[in-house]
């Protein structure tokens, strides 16, 4: 019986992050509420209080569900540049968005949330690529790099895979990959 309980708790949780990401990647933070979660979910009401606390916090959990950085950074050093290329290239010519950048997009207005953004971005991308630098300035020379890999994401959900016109992906990613040169070194 427990077993039982405990899967139906586990697959309740999962339909309320699915339909909390849905929800704030096609409205916004502002635009979404509580009981509409909870109808698009097909869940109690009181199940979401119980399983996140407030709409903050589930907000706070759906952006958790992306993880870190997805194994762009585990290269060697003298690769770093030509593979955060290699990725901001891939997601501006991609056909599907990034779900969380669209969320983010669209919550960004919404300074209840800012604070949650900002240790997103910090945890997810900027603190991971700056322990990877050497040198001075880690830090800085990362927000750089940041910045650039999260504006590219805003041009991908503002204008699709046409964010880029290009003749050929290499040529961007050669193109990208001197950027990130510039942007980590010394």
């Amino acid at each position: 019986m427990d077993e039982v309980r405990h899967r139906d708790r586990a697959g309740t949780r999962r339909r309320i992050l699915d339909a909390a990401r849905r929800l704030f990647t096609e409205l916004g933070y502002d635009e979404v509420t509580m009981r509409l979660i909870s109808a698009e979910a097909d869940a109690n009401i009181s199940l979401i209080n119980r399983y996140f606390g407030t709409k903050r916090e589930l907000f706070a959990e759906v952006l958790a569900m992306q993880g870190r950085f997805p194994g762009v950074l585990e290269v060697p050093e003298e690769q770093l540049p030509r593979r955060l290329a290699e990725y901001v290239a891939e997601r501006l010519r991609s056909d599907r968005g990034s779900p969380i950048m669209a969320a983010l997009i669209r919550s960004s207005s919404c300074s209840e949330i800012h604070g949650i953004i900002r240790d997103r971005v910090t945890s997810a991308i900027l603190e991971p690529l700056a322990e990877r630098l050497p040198g001075p300035d880690p830090l800085f020379r990362a927000t750089v790099a940041t910045a650039l890999i999260t504006g590219s994401g805003t041009l991908s959900q503002l204008y699709g895979p046409d964010a880029i016109d290009a003749p050929d992906e290499e040529t961007v990613v050669r193109r990208l990959t001197a950027v990130f040169e510039a942007c980590l070194r010394l």
